[in-house]
């Protein structure tokens, strides 16, 4: 009977377990997020970066340095004839260039426009480590909370095995019965074993997030269904927001408005630049001679040079405006798709406690209830139960997809959400190439993806086993 008191002990449990917690903040998880983003080297040369570009303002407003030219004019060869004859002399001159009014103040402009566009990448890459950290934490709190439901389903298999054992024993029972639970032990501990080097792999990927030792301990007290996620969102709303919030559009946006500044700094250096030389020239006893003069720069080649600059930035200012266009139907797209999916998984979760756990638990109830008056074998009932913890998997398994999903719309990517059951991955974004390089924000997607890799992988075994 120990182990009828167990069963019971852990469906009740479980469906505990399944009740939705009210969303709290997680002092771990925050922590770390803090941590990653003040030594993270990604952001940290984000910052250098935006730094360097604010240097280059004062540098393009500049005027050109000067040039300074010493010389000597001398009449003849045999010796020096400063002070005897009129025309020789020493020589001191100065040239300062200007150029044409206007063109220091657009060149400033153009770099001040083109820092902006940096700045708009700083804010994707914080966006993308803080979700890569918090991706990697749901990895953590899931393959935690399979190895705590392998742990409850081992300890019932210990109980069985020993049932078993007694009932073969006295000649109560088949042989074939303790064979099977000695052969489901064997396979809880290989997926034991599984699990616990996802939770290591999944501690590792956090600690190199915020700069730690790959192997220090990372404590947590939160579970999965703590975490929460947003309130819905009508597709439109979420689309104004993500259009509101996205670090791509912004840079998209701060692009074109850099390709209309050089424009306009192409436009202005059609015009001459100017140069003013001023000299004086001693001439020993004699009276000192000077010169002052002004030059124009000739654009005659204007038709092959700097008409052809115009024409390459408007051309450039129009790819940027496309491609600020493209960013916007994307940013839309995948904010519209991401509310498709959390609806999806928001019900999916209410079946799993409304349904699917409670018929679970009625199951392994009425099988319990059979068995004590031995209408039903032992076998029976560790079924239903394997029934149960593969049901409550399968919820935890949910809660991360959909924790997955928020952290995405947090982070605005600019990534298709997955699918629920399959479906045809997307094609490349129109405009992404610049973007990914622009922002990283396609390698910090690609890293998380790579990183919740071995927790999807103890799922997979989680659920095939119970």
């Amino acid at each position: 009977m120990k182990v009828i008191s167990s069963l019971i002990a852990l469906a009740w449990a479980l469906a505990a377990a399944a009740e939705p917690a009210a969303v709290t903040a997680d002092p771990v998880r925050d922590a770390i997020v803090a941590e990653a983003l003040e030594k993270s080297p990604e952001y940290a040369r984000a910052r250098s970066t935006v730094e360097a570009d604010r240097q280059r303002e004062p540098q393009v407003s500049a005027l050109p340095d000067p040039t300074l030219s010493l010389g000597i004019q001398n009449d003849g060869f045999q010796a020096i004839q400063i002070g005897t004859m009129e025309t020789s002399y020493w020589q001191v001159m100065v040239t300062q260039p200007f150029p044409w009014p206007g063109k220091r103040g657009a060149r400033e402009r153009a770099a001040r426009a083109q820092t902006s566009v940096v700045e708009a990448q700083l804010d994707r890459i914080r966006l993308s480590v803080t979700a890569e950290v918090e991706r990697a934490y749901v990895d953590l709190l899931l393959v935690r909370e399979q190895l705590a439901l392998q742990q409850r389903l081992e300890a019932l298999w210990r109980e069985a095995e020993a049932i078993a054992r007694t009932r073969y024993e006295v000649g109560g029972g088949a042989q074939s019965d303790l064979v099977r639970a000695q052969l489901e032990r064997s396979r809880l501990q290989q997926r034991r074993i599984a699990l616990e080097t996802n939770e290591r792999t999944a501690i590792q990927g956090l600690n190199r997030l915020r700069v730690h030792p790959l192997d220090e301990p990372i404590p947590t007290a939160r579970r999965l269904a703590d975490l929460g996620v947003p309130p819905p969102m009508t597709g439109e709303e979420a689309a104004d927001d993500a259009e509101r919030r996205s670090p791509d559009l912004a840079q998209s946006r701060r692009a074109t408005a850099a390709a209309e500044r050089r424009v306009e700094v192409a436009q202005r250096d059609r015009w001459p630049d100017l140069s003013v030389t001023a000299g004086v020239m001693p001439r020993g006893s004699l009276d000192p001679m000077w010169l002052a003069s002004v030059g124009i720069t000739l654009p005659i080649f204007s038709g092959s040079k700097q008409s052809r600059a115009v024409d390459e930035a408007a051309s450039r200012r129009a790819s940027e405006a496309s491609g600020e266009e493209a960013t916007r139907q994307v940013v839309r797209l995948r904010a519209q798709e991401r509310q498709a999916v959390l609806a999806a998984l928001a019900r999916t979760n209410q079946l799993y406690r409304d349904a699917v756990l409670v018929q679970s638990d009625a199951a392994v109830s009425s099988t319990l209830a059979q068995y004590k008056v031995g209408k039903v074998t032992f076998a029976s009932v560790l079924e239903v139960l394997r029934g149960l913890v593969a049901d409550e998997a399968g919820y935890v398994e949910s809660l991360a997809q959909a924790e997955r999903v928020a952290i995405a719309q947090r982070e605005v990517s600019l990534d298709a959400p997955p699918g629920l059951a399959g479906g045809v991955s997307s094609g490349a974004v129109p405009g992404a190439g610049s973007m990914g390089r622009r922002g990283g924000g396609a390698k910090g997607a690609a890293a998380g993806s790579e990183e919740q890799a071995p927790a999807a992988a103890g799922a997979g075994g989680m659920s095939s086993g119970m």
